[in-house]
């Protein structure tokens, strides 16, 4: 018996990386996937790979707008959710000397404001029962020059999931963070840089790794169904680091 069988499961940022191997992964266990975007082809051709279980909406996870359109999409389909994974974010870096309240904002409101009134938005739509899975970072944990915004908006996302779970859990639903280390994902591909500079981060970021590589999205997708499914159901308001070792060796 497939897992997610006869289940509806969102996945915000479903069209590239880590969001399309879990859409991947949900819909190969019998789930039926809705994947957001903002890039109306990309969720054309996300949709095409994942298959007939997959539902494609545009939107834009930082828009407060944008995420009671979604729900009402979803009602208006009358679809209800058993599984939700908030992925959709933005990575950008600046030194405190360099950053700005534009990049400050924009980070925010992607990363943690759309969330919290996304599955606010979404309370109505979820069974009882569901889990909903928010992508965090272990940058909320380590201490890596220029990434001072973007670890604060995650580490939001950990305090903000204990939080929920204690909220939801008499609705019967659970909130747990997984938060991967570094993964081979077109993430990476727009941080801004050329090639050469590219490859010597990532050089770099692997050196950092005890198991002497990046993570693959499909590793992290793995953590995000089993955070979802009935054999996680002791698992609460946890936050599960995928990082091969990198904050923990």
């Amino acid at each position: 018996m497939k897992r997610f069988a006869d289940k509806t499961v969102l996945v915000t940022g479903g069209s590239s990386g880590i969001g399309l191997a879990a859409a991947r992964a949900y819909a190969a266990e019998g789930a039926r996937v809705v994947i957001t975007g903002r890039d109306g082809a990309a969720l054309a051709q996300a949709a095409e790979s994942i298959g007939p279980q997959a539902v494609a909406l545009t939107n834009d996870a930082g828009s407060l707008p944008a995420a009671k359109a979604l729900a009402d999409e979803l009602a208006h389909r009358g679809l209800r959710l058993d599984a939700v994974f908030i992925n959709a974010g933005v990575a950008k870096f600046a030194s405190l000397e360099n950053a700005d309240v534009a990049l400050w904002d924009q980070i925010f409101d992607t990363n943690v404001k759309g969330p919290y009134f996304q599955l606010q938005a979404l309370l109505p739509l979820l069974n009882p029962g569901a889990a909903i899975v928010i992508n965090g970072s272990i940058n909320a944990h380590i201490g890596m020059p220029d990434t001072s915004i973007y670890a604060a908006s995650k580490a939001a996302l950990v305090s903000l999931a204990r939080t929920l779970s204690a909220e939801l859990l008499p609705r019967g639903v659970r909130v747990n963070v997984v938060s991967p280390g570094p993964v081979s994902t077109p993430l990476y591909n727009k941080l801004g840089v050329d090639a050469a500079a590219l490859d010597a981060v990532a050089a770099q970021i692997q050196a950092q790794v005890p198991l002497g590589r990046f993570g693959t999205p499909e590793e992290i997708a793995a953590t995000v169904l089993h955070l979802t499914a009935r054999e996680s159901a002791f698992i609460v308001g946890t936050e599960v680091i995928a990082d091969g070792g990198m904050s923990q060796l």
